[in-house]
């Protein structure tokens, strides 16, 4: 469809003042908070003129796409830079999240429900709109490798007895597109545990799988936060595949509860590599987006010995 454009000359009284313009918009949630409209223009002059580009969008994300404050049924809508160049646009967000609010946000993989750590509430409430169980393996989002040491037992750094320092290694890799499933520390609320992956024959570990993911707008968020998310990949409810436009997860998980999308354009359809750090070795579990490293394993493979060699200090 060809570009169409056209210019409108609005004009309007010196005493109206003009507040509204911003890319956020309202859909309607079942979030236990109010929400008022907030403006970020100052007032512009009696006079002005906007210009008006018709472009081939769907219906669906032209309705989320008016570059204004609107609020239509209660949903948070914000549409960002990839860049993160607008983070600013990101407070309202972060202030829901402080009050309980359960939001997707976009990830250097997929799209992720995420929602505030420390709020058990919110944990719940993500549990029903996922509809996934209280068994079901979660992640943490984290700014950084302390709040990685706070809440978990860390990764291997290596002794005189020989043992490989994984951390070092790990830091060539974080940030970036890697879950690494680690045991839990005491520091870690109890709801956001998970029973890991272990030897049948002893108590199972609670673990955790952590991100630290490369991607200017969930560092933001993590970091005005102050304090990790839980996290869970955006999923269709009755199908196993991702759902990578953040419009059409905000049609589909609206209605469920959500209280807000953050918009930074599509996604590519690769989830994380997940790394099971609980065991001897690092075991992959699933190969998605990080490549695999020298020093990672797959399940499958029994040469415990050339594996153990990998694990040596070329991984540093």
């Amino acid at each position: 469809m060809a570009a169409i454009a056209m210019k409108i000359s609005i004009q309007i009284p010196a005493d109206k003042d003009i507040t509204e313009a911003s890319s956020l918009s309202f859909r309607r949630s079942f979030s236990p908070f109010r929400r008022t409209a907030v403006s970020f223009r100052q007032p512009k002059p009696s006079s002005f003129s906007v210009q008006v580009k018709a472009v081939k969008k769907s219906p669906k994300r032209l309705k989320y796409s008016a570059p204004r404050f609107s609020k239509e049924d209660g949903l948070l809508y914000i549409e960002v830079d990839p860049s993160g160049a607008d983070s600013w646009k990101l407070e309202p967000v972060i202030e829901q999240l402080k009050q309980g609010a359960v939001g997707v946000i976009p990830t250097d993989t997929v799209y992720a429900i995420v929602c505030d750590m420390k709020s058990q509430s919110a944990l719940e409430r993500l549990r029903r709109i996922k509809e996934i169980e209280t068994t079901k393996p979660l992640s943490i989002l984290c700014r950084s490798f302390h709040d990685i040491d706070v809440y978990t037992m860390g990764f291997p750094r290596g002794d005189s007895l020989g043992h490989p320092n994984i951390f070092r290694a790990v830091k060539h890799c974080l940030p970036g597109p890697y879950t690494f499933i680690l045991t839990a520390s005491k520091n870690l609320p109890k709801q956001c545990t998970n029973y890991g992956p272990g030897n049948a024959k002893y108590t199972p570990k609670k673990s955790i799988g952590v991100r630290m993911p490369d991607d200017p707008i969930t560092q933001a968020i993590v970091e005005k936060l102050d304090s990790p998310l839980i996290s869970t990949s955006v999923k269709r409810q009755t199908e196993a595949e991702w759902i990578l436009d953040p419009v059409v997860i905000a049609d589909v998980y609206g209605k469920e509860g959500l209280d807000f999308v953050v918009d930074a354009g599509l996604r590519v359809a690769e989830p994380s590599t997940v790394v099971d750090m609980t065991g001897s070795l690092p075991k992959i579990l699933r190969l998605g987006k990080g490549p695999q490293q020298p020093w990672m394993v797959f399940e499958d493979d029994e040469d415990e010995e050339f594996r153990g060699g990998r694990l040596m200090p070329s991984a540093a």
